[in-house]
């Protein structure tokens, strides 16, 4: 009888137990870069007396690299959080390794090997960037469930705000529906932009992974809406810079900018004291001191200062709106963005053209990829009607020029290339996989980026250094030389992927401190290890000879910097560009008359001259002299619109 009662006991126990441990919800969120499906996040949720557990599974294959992921997070019965642990890949090169408990007012916290514990506020949340998205949907309701504080405390570093910004309505399934949309700032740089149903149940993150590209994480059964929310993100992005720009004066007004020295980035010179007058965003006319100003005119007193062209980045990629203002704060008034989400990108251009966004000018190069497992990106082609239509899409969304991605077969690239060739572009591009630079500037392109594909046809020594007596490399450069192929060098990116990490980066960027706190905590690991900077110094070495012997060729050289730190790398470049020993004023060149030539704008911009786009910086010192000087800016002008930088800096969360 005792072992009956025993056996019903222990069933009974075990029965419970399943039952404790069956989860009582679940969800999916499919993740994506660049809109394209790459991977999935799922949550179970386990109820206990006196907890909540859930157990997070994310991961996706980016470009053929997996990044997994893992995080438990506990919350107690009104929803506090109690535990976080995190552990795996945030990108395909970096890791996480946190965990955070809370007990009272009192976090006990690792991060990697380092443990400390904190005190803490009654408000606090553990979150650890942008994944996972389940941790970012308890982050939300228990900002609700504390009424929606101004600030809350993460864990383990920072803080961030949460604001309800309005309700987009939609179509789904063929009926309405609403969501609610969130900006969560603090947690990336810049706003995150996040749906909830109207139960408080995540929808959609719009965010910024890792390694700075555009990521989305989007509950599975509202997949079909993704690229809707992006389109709108896009103008709600811009829509919030330009309700908080002071206005601006003199779009269609006249200004005249006197007593600065102006600089002839033509000729290399620099014409002392002059004059220019400023009229409906061209410039209308250039004279010397002395000049009648017109009446009614906004005068700008340069005197002591320099006045240059603005800037132009060749290699951009405008991953969220905060890219605008942080762009034309630096000097840089037109980009070339080289592959992005077409309906975000197409979106920004058309907030900034008509005022309703501050940004530099945007020219667009609409990315193609080929299919397979390292494909980047929604527009993949694998058929010329494919090739065709997809060239073809560029064309009536108004992009620029089109851009070719590494898994583009060779067949398919001169179909591109013909295409566009047809319709009036040019092609841009990595040089597909398994193809050299020769054969994909035979096969019709006409532009290159990133110095590795010119070093890659290059003979090499032992130790990386490139060998330029050898014949191989001889002919190599002259092919290049031959076909005027644009070259989009991106050093500088080299040059920071590759940086030794014990270094001080102040070195490359002197305004490092200057940055919002979540790019400084990016940027600061980035680099290698010691004895890999030693191994690779002779190929960084060799690329800057490269870009000094391509110029000296006639070959077009155009300053890119695949992001990096905002608006600020494209001082880098140029300062690079120089070490490898250009001039001052050659440099000047690959950031603002060559660019605007080779994309087919030299008559309208890339230079002061009358009847060109009124696009102009002043700067501190003469950049002929010393090439760092375009880092001192001290007003903008765009399109005839007067920019003060520090005011765009801290719109951004730079400190100044």
């Amino acid at each position: 009888m005792k072992n009956f009662f025993f056996c019903a006991l222990l069933s009974i126990a075990i029965t419970q137990t399943k039952a404790q441990e069956a989860p009582a919800d679940s969800g999916v969120f499919l993740l994506h870069k660049f809109q394209q499906h790459i991977g999935k996040e799922t949550y179970k949720v386990y109820n206990y007396k006196d907890q909540k557990k859930y157990l997070i599974d994310f991961k996706f294959v980016d470009r053929g690299s997996p990044v997994p992921l893992k995080a438990t997070i506990k919350l107690n019965p009104v929803g506090d959080p109690i535990d976080l642990v995190v552990k795996g890949n945030t990108s395909r090169f970096s890791t996480i390794s946190d965990s955070i408990h809370i007990k009272g007012g009192t976090a006990n916290i690792r991060v990697s090997d380092s443990t400390f514990t904190k005190n803490i506020g009654p408000i606090a949340f553990p979150v650890t960037g942008y994944s996972p998205a389940t941790v970012q949907q308890l982050l939300l309701q228990y900002w609700n469930n504390k009424k929606q504080p101004a600030t809350i405390q993460t864990l383990p570093f920072g803080s961030l705000q949460i604001k309800k910004t309005g309700v987009d309505n939609l179509t789904f399934n063929g009926k309405p529906i609403s969501f609610i949309r969130h900006t969560i700032s603090g947690l990336i740089w810049g706003n995150e932009l996040v749906w909830t149903d109207t139960k408080g149940k995540l929808i959609c993150i719009l965010t910024i992974d890792a390694e700075g590209d555009k990521t989305e994480m989007m509950r599975e059964q509202y997949e079909t809406l993704l690229p809707e929310l992006i389109k709108r993100a896009a103008g709600y992005g811009m829509e919030t810079f330009a309700k908080v720009s002071p206005v601006q004066k003199g779009g269609s007004g006249i200004i005249a900018i006197k007593g600065g020295s102006i600089v002839d980035v033509i000729n290399g010179t620099t014409v002392p004291n002059g004059v220019i007058i400023l009229k409906n965003g061209k410039i209308s006319s250039i004279a010397k001191a002395g000049t009648v100003i017109p009446a009614g005119a906004k005068v700008i007193d340069a005197s002591g200062k320099t006045i240059m062209p603005g800037l132009w980045d060749m290699h951009a990629h405008f991953e969220q709106t905060e890219w605008g203002p942080a762009y034309l704060a630096a000097g840089v008034t037109t980009v070339r963005d080289c592959g992005n989400e077409l309906g975000f990108i197409d979106g920004i251009q058309k907030a900034i053209d008509s005022g309703k966004g501050i940004g530099p000018k945007i020219l667009m190069a609409g990315i193609i990829d080929g299919k397979g497992p390292m494909s980047l990106g929604i527009i993949q082609v694998h058929t010329k009607e494919e090739a065709i239509k997809a060239v073809d899409t560029y064309k009536a969304r108004g992009f620029d020029q089109i851009k070719v991605y590494s898994s583009v077969k060779p067949a398919i690239l001169k179909v591109i290339c013909d295409e566009a060739h047809k319709i009036g572009f040019t092609v841009t591009g990595h040089i597909p996989n398994g193809m050299t630079l020769q054969a994909g500037v035979d096969s019709g392109m006409n532009m290159v980026n990133h110095m590795q594909y010119v070093y890659s046809i290059l003979k090499r020594n032992k130790d990386r250094s490139v060998n330029f007596e050898d014949s191989t490399s001889i002919a190599a450069l002259k092919f290049i030389k031959d076909h005027r192929t644009v070259i989009d060098p991106t050093i500088g990116v080299y040059e920071l992927a590759l940086r030794n990490v014990k270094d001080d980066i102040t070195k490359l960027e002197p305004a490092f401190n200057t940055l919002p706190p979540m790019l400084q905590t990016q940027f600061r690991t980035y680099g290698e290890d010691s004895a890999t900077v030693a191994r690779v110094a002779p190929m960084l070495k060799s690329m800057k000879v490269i870009v000094k012997k391509l110029y000296d060729d006639g070959v077009p050289i155009v300053a890119g910097t695949d992001m990096g730190f905002p608006g600020f790398s494209v001082d880098r470049e140029l300062e690079l560009y120089v070490e490898a020993g250009l001039t001052p004023a050659q440099a000047l060149k690959t950031a603002t008359i060559t660019p605007a030539q080779v994309m087919g704008l030299g008559k309208q911009t890339g230079s002061i001259s009358t009847g060109k786009n009124a696009d102009l910086i002043i700067l501190d010192g003469n950049p002929l002299t010393n090439i760092s000087n375009v880092r001192n800016v001290k007003m903008v002008i765009k399109a005839g619109k007067v920019y003060d930088p520090s005011v765009l800096h801290k719109m951004v969360g730079f400190s100044k």
